[in-house]
């Protein structure tokens, strides 16, 4: 497995994105790219205009101004011209957000995310199993923990102030996941900037998300949803590793669920 890992987290002074983990996420800032190109050209025309209008027509040259009621040509070019503009704009928005909402591929695995006050639990249930017990009783096996923030007195070198968790979920790369995500108590939101994830938490409602994130890494987020007092103190940390690996870590939990920790254990998050 590689040792390299990317920290995906917001730095001092940062203004721009962060770097991209999805597909998703590159096509939202392409389109920030495509949008703030048109920004710019309508800044600069209606600028220069200003500018050419203050010069051109002032008391000095132009003491009594005309009057007239209307100019059909004029009102039929600063009408068309936007239209054009805003269809130029539209088409890639559209096609971004049916990407954004696209349900149609069949996810690998799902994972299943809750919303406490003030934490995140997770769980797998694709990977439950049933084994037998020592007593001769079959035990079900399910793949569940929570994830509380590290107090800043815990810390390590290294470790980001209010960023870190106790447990980190596990992702494999180059997978399509599918996010069941809900809440126990109040209003959430799970929020990773580099997967491109911004879905509410409510309680009583299943909200659903997708992915497929492209590289392995760490990545960073945090609760999006003022939730009450302890919201600035629910981070979210996401560990992508390969898919071997990952059904390495999927095995190592089983058998920790069960009772029985391995002699040789890999730190794969």
């Amino acid at each position: 497995m590689s040792t390299f890992s990317y920290c995906d987290t917001p730095v001092e002074w940062q203004i721009g994105f962060q770097d991209p983990a999805t597909v998703l996420v590159e096509g939202m800032q392409d389109f920030h790219s495509y949008l703030i190109f048109y920004c710019i050209i309508i800044g600069f025309f209606v600028c220069t205009l200003l500018l050419y209008i203050s010069i051109k027509f002032n008391i000095n040259k132009h003491s009594k101004s005309l009057k007239f009621s209307h100019c059909s040509e004029l009102e039929i070019i600063w009408t068309l011209i936007p239209v054009v503009i805003l269809f130029f704009i539209a088409m890639p928005s559209f096609v971004l957000l049916y990407s954004l909402d696209d349900t149609g591929i069949t996810p690998s695995i799902t994972v299943k995310v809750i919303g406490h006050q003030w934490y995140w639990s997770y769980e797998y249930s694709d990977f439950s199993t049933t084994y037998a017990h020592e007593s001769y009783l079959l035990k079900d096996i399910t793949i569940a923990f929570d994830a509380y923030m590290i107090p800043e007195e815990d810390l390590v070198k290294g470790m980001y102030r209010l960023l870190e968790v106790d447990n980190r979920i596990c992702l494999p790369a180059q997978t399509h996941i599918r996010l069941l995500i809900t809440s126990d108590d109040v209003l959430h939101n799970w929020c990773v900037p580099s997967f491109g994830i911004k879905v509410d938490a409510c309680p009583g409602r299943l909200s659903q998300a997708s992915m497929f994130i492209k590289r392995d890494g760490l990545y960073y987020g945090q609760c999006s949803e003022i939730c009450g007092v302890n919201h600035g103190f629910m981070p979210i940390v996401a560990r992508v590793i390969d898919a071997n690996f990952f059904m390495g870590w999927v095995y190592e939990k089983q058998l920790e669920a069960i009772g029985i920790f391995p002699q040789i254990k890999y730190n794969y998050v």
